[in-house]
């Protein structure tokens, strides 16, 4: 009885390990654990941001985030402002997985 308990504690903890960047877009801003801004130019972007196809692929805190359908399922919260001056993340989207990453590394706290 309490191998199944850590069993699921194990398999708990090593879903939340691998999978550090999924993230919802929610619809208010008080709901958002970051409020991003998405720049038009990769020099102004604090994150270079890569959408990935699978949630395996969402490790670590890297710029490669995975959109989840459901809030619950969501590492990070986020909500897109619509200036600059709101935001506590600016971020670029990248057509290429190698190009994401972080180009400030003081705001790197803010999807721990």
């Amino acid at each position: 009885m309490i191998s199944k308990y850590i069993l699921f504690g194990l398999t708990f903890m090593a879903s939340v390990i691998s999978y550090g960047q999924t993230v919802y877009s929610v619809d208010y801003e008080s709901r958002a654990d970051v409020k991003v801004f998405v720049v038009d130019y990769e020099s102004r972007a604090d994150l270079l941001v890569y959408k990935v196809d699978y949630e395996s692929r969402a490790k670590g805190n890297d710029g490669k985030w995975f959109f989840v359908d459901y809030e619950s399922r969501a590492d990070k919260k986020i909500f897109f402002v619509d200036y600059e001056s709101r935001a506590d993340l600016k971020i670029y989207f990248v057509d290429y997985e190698s190009r994401a990453g972080w180009k400030n590394k003081a705001k790197k706290q803010l999807l721990y």
